[in-house]
């Protein structure tokens, strides 16, 4: 594959809003330009293995867009997901990725990570896929991260868990049927069924 000029290099990147150098390969941009990008200044190393442009348009959701793009089998769990589906009053200082149980644990320099391995259908169900600055993020739909924070009660509090709860029932009337489902995907139900009783 021929390599691309620099000036096309700078158009790709763009284009794809955070980038590893595989997805530059392919593209026909060589380790050689993408250095020389990095020399002018034109293209920043975000984190290890992780490039934007420099005058790349940062959103609030920037993080979760560079943990996305290091860590593409995970997905955006727990306190990151209550944030991004704004059902918590909690700012947690880490992005919480769930990864699965076997796979190795990410090593990444920023954002600071939080990662829990699950496993079967409560690694695989319930997840929505949203675009954020270019990049595909995966993240747990709200019934799901509901049921997720009552199983990671020990590790987030049950307080954030039941409002978490409170606060899907006031945006999401009408879905009881599906959080009733992701409580039992997550082996939940018995735990979460007093807290349903008093919320409902």
């Amino acid at each position: 594959m021929r390599t691309v000029t620099e000036k096309a290099a700078l158009r790709i990147i763009n284009a794809k809003g955070i980038i590893r150098p595989s997805d530059l390969e392919a593209q026909g941009v060589s380790r050689a330009i993408l250095s020389e990008l990095l020399r002018k200044g034109l293209v920043v190393r975000e984190a290890r293995g992780i490039y934007r442009t420099a005058d790349h348009s940062i959103t609030a959701n920037h993080a979760l867009a560079v943990v996305s793009k290091s860590v593409p089998a995970g997905v955006l769990c727990l306190l990151t997901a209550l944030r991004f589906h704004e059902l918590t009053t909690q700012s947690p200082a880490e992005v919480w990725v769930a990864v699965p149980i076997k796979a190795r644990r990410p090593k990444l320099d920023y954002p600071r990570l939080r990662v829990a391995r699950f496993s079967g259908a409560a690694l695989t169900e319930g997840i929505e896929r949203h675009k954020i600055e270019g990049v595909e993020v995966r993240v747990y739909g709200p019934a799901k991260t509901v049921a997720d924070c009552f199983k990671y009660r020990n590790k987030i509090g049950v307080d954030v868990a039941v409002e978490a709860l409170r606060d899907f029932g006031a945006r999401y009337r009408g879905r009881a049927t599906e959080l009733a489902h992701f409580a039992k995907v997550c082996r939940v139900s018995r735990v979460m069924q007093p807290y349903l009783d008093a919320v409902s």
